[in-house]
């Protein structure tokens, strides 16, 4: 088992970041993070209009793995997330379907054994704690953490949590993989901006696949396979995520593309991840596991 302290984290996904850990395909790896504001909110009285900015959303890593190559895909197993004791729910100026009919505002939450989130006296919710930030490094320019892309990155995805496999393409050598943005709670489309944002343990195990491709991150739990992407706007993101799954429905089931678009739209989904910011719309398509037809990966 290998150890990442918060400390060690990047503010971006980039092929020249020098990796903190480098292991071998199938080895297990405990991500420590801070939240999202690199712990710099404590209070309310800390408003996210006094923190600097530059160190929100960091990533702990990145971890080199030996055996990725560009065209691969890497596995990503979440086994375990286990949070502080406290977060963080925020409005910030400018972000978020409500943000005419909001205060700026700095909220601080109980959160008990990763199991309960103290809302109020009178509201009590589920924890399920998840990842916001996951992905690998990009061939190109880096990607500050804020934002998502074809590499994953900012997905504000609510179903990469215990239990979920996340893979993700591989676009440099040793994939340069990262994580961190953990919420104990979160909806879909993240409306105002936040989550319940914490810091936590992230337990993982990382493989590479060879012989496997994808365009874009995917995502597998229990019972359901997800595609997910990002737009400019949610059409975008929509088209983008579906165009995906049916490419693999077409590819594993041996269904021609038509037929792939008639079963999408009879028994699976379109939802949001996140579409409270201008910068990037994330959007997924859900098919169910089916037990007559194979893996989709």
């Amino acid at each position: 088992m290998h150890y990442l302290d918060p400390e060690q984290s990047v503010y971006s996904f980039s092929k020249n970041h020098q990796p903190q850990l480098t292991i071998n395909s199938g080895e297990k790896v405990v991500f420590r993070t801070f939240d999202c504001f690199t712990n710099q909110v404590t209070s309310e009285a800390d408003l996210v209009t006094t923190l600097d900015f530059s160190k929100v959303n960091p990533a702990t890593g990145p971890v080199f793995i030996e055996e990725a190559m560009p065209g691969n895909v890497l596995k990503v197993e979440i086994h375990d997330i286990k949070v502080r004791d406290w977060g963080v729910i925020c409005t910030l100026p400018d972000i978020g379907v409500l943000k005419h009919r909001a205060e700026t505002q700095t909220k601080i939450v109980a959160i008990e054994h990763s199991q309960t989130v103290h809302f109020s006296e009178d509201i009590l919710l589920p924890a399920v704690p998840m990842i916001g930030v996951i992905g690998c490094a990009p061939a190109g320019d880096e990607i500050p953490c804020g934002y998502s892309g074809d590499h994953g990155g900012n997905m504000d995805n609510h179903i990469i949590t215990r239990g979920s496999t996340v893979y993700l393409p591989v676009h440099v050598p040793g994939a340069l993989f990262a994580l961190g943005d953990i919420h104990a709670s979160m909806g879909d489309g993240e409306i105002c901006g936040t989550g319940v944002e914490t810091a936590a343990e992230v337990k993982t195990t990382i493989s590479v696949l060879k012989g496997v491709t994808l365009p874009r991150p995917f995502v597998e739990t229990e019972k359901n396979w997800y595609t997910v992407a990002s737009g400019d706007n949610l059409q975008e993101a929509i088209r983008k995520a579906s165009e995906d799954m049916q490419d693999l429905l077409v590819k594993n089931w041996d269904l021609s593309a038509t037929d792939a678009f008639l079963l999408m739209s009879v028994a699976g989904d379109v939802q949001i991840c996140q579409c409270c910011a201008a910068i990037d719309v994330i959007a997924r398509f859900r098919m169910p596991k089916l037990e007559s037809l194979p893996r989709l990966i």
